[in-house]
């Protein structure tokens, strides 16, 4: 990787805000996991983070405010101050994401794709539990990934996913307590039960309440293979 001090040196963008917590989490992973041992050899960023974008799981699930002109808005902002290709750091918001693509001229790596390329490379897995919110579970993001490979996705059941939710909006208001975790390891121990051979974290909010030694099922995190992915692509961008 050339040093990013260098003008050639690619410049990632992250489309955040959504929310504050994961878009601080999803920079500290690319920065914990870039092969760098000075700063000028760690990539350059640029984020826009912007709370104010309407929820987007209320837009999804309760014909609520449309996110998709901030979300145009945002990463129109990230080509404004000239990256290479930008991020989201939220799951649910890659269901707008054709439109932004169609309004906005810069690539995007989406965490769906890295995260589904992820699955299809681990030949034992069959079957995958999903732990995400309302919104993502109903545009049908990674189900829909996951068919395509030939893996079963397993989905909480309608009293678990009402603990997955309060989960997220704990996380989001700082206010996340023991025995809420407790409950989301339980979902995911019911997840593991049905038959799931590996979980997906597929909101950035859940990866900061589990960690592996949480759970009886592995768990992969979407933000940690889509910033492995951001890596190789500022890599192969700079040579």
């Amino acid at each position: 990787m050339k040093p990013s001090g260098q003008d050639t040196a690619p410049l990632v963008g992250i489309l955040g805000g959504m929310g504050p917590a994961a878009t601080a989490d999803i920079y500290a992973k690319l920065v914990a996991a870039t092969p760098a041992t000075t700063d000028q050899e760690h990539l350059r960023v640029v984020i826009w983070a912007d709370p104010t974008v309407p929820a987007r799981c209320v837009s999804l699930t309760d014909e609520g405010e449309d996110p998709t002109e901030k979300l145009i808005q945002g990463a129109q902002k990230l080509a404004d101050a000239g990256a290479d290709f930008y991020v989201m750091a939220c799951n649910a918001a890659h269901a707008f994401l054709p439109e932004i693509r169609a309004q906005v001229d810069l690539d995007c790596i989406s965490i769906v794709d890295v995260t589904t390329d992820h699955v299809r490379s681990l030949p034992y897995v069959q079957r995958v539990g999903l732990l995400a919110t309302d919104a993502t579970l109903a545009a049908d993001l990674y189900q829909a990934g996951l068919r395509r490979i030939g893996v079963e996705p397993l989905l909480p059941s309608g009293e678990d996913q009402l603990t997955v939710m309060q989960v997220i909006y704990a996380v989001k208001s700082g206010q996340v307590t023991a025995e809420q975790r407790r409950a989301l390891a339980d979902v995911v121990g019911r997840l593991s039960a049905a038959g799931a051979d590996v979980i997906i974290g597929g909101c950035t909010e859940i990866p900061l309440v589990l960690g592996d030694a949480d759970l009886p099922s592995p768990m992969i995190d979407p933000a940690i293979q889509l910033v492995n992915r951001v890596i190789v692509e500022a890599t192969s961008r700079s040579e």
